[in-house]
């Protein structure tokens, strides 16, 4: 099961959590377009994505303004909405068809009661969450438009041939017309 081979490169996973994780998750395809989570719900799941590519991203004025990718091998969610259960500003729709391994908010609180290394596995995976959001936040203030590129080229390269320019420029904070004049000029 990919969803453990992945845990297993984080914390050791032990047999029986192993089984638990297989009698618990929820296994789900989505295709291509479709919304995972509707702005304005609430968001009670965490996504682990075995296949596809998805984003989360909200309006501003009835602009869709791309706030996340997220590919194989990464989880997804409005962390927010999921861990406050308060409604979402965000939409997370599907890029590419999809297979996702589902866990509920409730499960997820399960598990960290009943097998101690979900606990530890909770803190890493949130201390990278956090560790890239701030990332983000530095970059969109103190990187000029070219270095997000550069960046987001180097960091994530298949993305540039998965999602639109237009949502590849609004994730950078510019306009598509100064993405394309970036990419002319490299």
């Amino acid at each position: 099961m990919p969803l453990i081979n992945h845990l297993s490169s984080i914390i050791t996973v032990s047999p029986n959590l192993a089984e638990e994780l297989k009698k618990v998750t929820i296994k789900k395809t989505v295709a291509k377009g479709d919304v995972i989570v509707n702005c304005y719900d609430r968001c009670d799941s965490i996504y682990f994505i075995e296949k596809g590519l998805v984003r989360g991203y909200y309006f501003n004025e009835d602009k869709e303004i791309t706030n996340w990718f997220a590919q194989e091998e990464e989880f997804a969610t409005s962390f927010y909405a999921f861990i406050t259960k308060k409604t979402t500003n965000e939409t997370i729709q599907a890029l590419e068809d999809c297979s996702l391994i589902e866990i509920p908010f409730s499960v997820l609180q399960n598990l960290y009661t009943n097998f101690h290394e979900t606990e530890r596995l909770g803190r890493i995976i949130t201390e990278n969450y956090y560790i890239k959001l701030e990332e983000r936040i530095l970059s969109l203030q103190f990187k000029t438009a070219k270095e997000r590129y550069q960046k987001f080229a180097v960091s994530k390269p298949s993305l540039l041939q998965r999602a639109s320019l237009g949502q590849i420029a609004s994730y950078l904070g510019i306009t598509q017309e100064t993405l394309s004049r970036i990419r002319a000029e490299n």
